[in-house]
């Protein structure tokens, strides 16, 4: 069996490297035009010029213009800030409690484990656009309130990832040796438990951002997230679905940026996942 299970082992590492690659180089790509892209745009991006209406991609707008006049290339650079200003703290956000909640759930059990767990399920339940909603309602359009949304909407996602982790971890010796030493939980959470699931929480890190990502997108093509007219890719899809037949690359521009970042993620995410648990 070994000498049959170790070559195949080993022929899915390039797989992973180079899945895991292509993934980085597309996530880095996105980074550095949301940190440059005054520096890229080869216009203002909020420059209308209504004489130069839905102009068809070519040499004078690599990506063609909008109803306005505005140069689409421009509007899909500028528009990776907006949501690169979201996904990750609102994925940092979910991580960090997610991860809480679920060392205290796992680490502690019997009836912590059960009130955490339904605590949960009630989030869960109530569905994150109907939260989106009543907090742009009482708050206003703000990168604060997409945060919280997206975060708390993931929070359970992660909880329960760590907790099964966690589950698995206190039952090893190590965990119960610290017991026998007189280990406050606290202690058993964070310094024996939390380094043996790390991977779990990475996992998950990457995995969130990506959805992060499209939840961002998501808000902001419902007109829950950046304000109209923005650059940001979910309202520019919005902006332009009037518009597809006429002139569809200023929907398409966005809505394949929104998806390249999305596959992107993914691919780091399956990369570590697979890696990992070929290890």
């Amino acid at each position: 069996m070994n000498a049959v299970t170790l070559p195949v082992r080993h022929a899915t590492r390039p797989r992973f490297r180079v899945a895991l690659g292509v993934g980085v180089v597309i996530v880095v790509f996105w980074a550095v035009v949301a940190v440059l892209w005054p520096h890229l745009a080869p216009y203002d991006p909020e420059l209308q010029d209504p004489l130069h209406r839905f102009v068809p991609p070519g040499a004078g707008h690599l990506l063609g213009t909008d109803q306005f006049g505005r140069d689409t290339l421009s509007r899909m650079l500028a528009g990776a800030r907006p949501v690169l200003q979201v996904a990750p703290p609102a994925t940092a956000l979910a991580v960090i409690a997610g991860t809480l909640v679920g060392l205290i759930a796992g680490t502690h059990g019997g009836l912590v484990d059960e009130i955490v767990m339904r605590v949960l399920d009630a989030v869960v339940v109530f569905p994150a656009i109907i939260a989106a909603v009543l907090l742009v309602a009482l708050s206003g359009r703000s990168v604060t309130i997409l945060v919280l949304v997206i975060a708390g909407s993931f929070v359970p996602i992660v909880a329960r990832s760590v907790r099964a982790a966690t589950l698995v971890e206190r039952e090893k010796a190590y965990v119960e040796a610290a017991r026998l030493r007189g280990e406050p939980s606290w202690s058993l959470m964070l310094r024996e438990i939390l380094p043996n699931v790390v991977t779990t929480v990475l996992v998950e890190a990457t995995s969130r951002f990506g959805d992060a990502i499209f939840a961002a997108a998501t808000l902001s093509f419902l007109g829950l997230g950046q304000p109209p007219g923005s650059p940001d890719w979910g309202a520019s899809v919005s902006d332009n679905r009037l518009w597809l037949q006429l002139a569809p690359w200023t929907v398409l521009a966005p809505a394949l940026a929104i998806a390249s970042l999305v596959v992107g993620m993914a691919l780091v995410a399956d990369s570590l996942r697979g890696r990992w648990e070929a290890s």
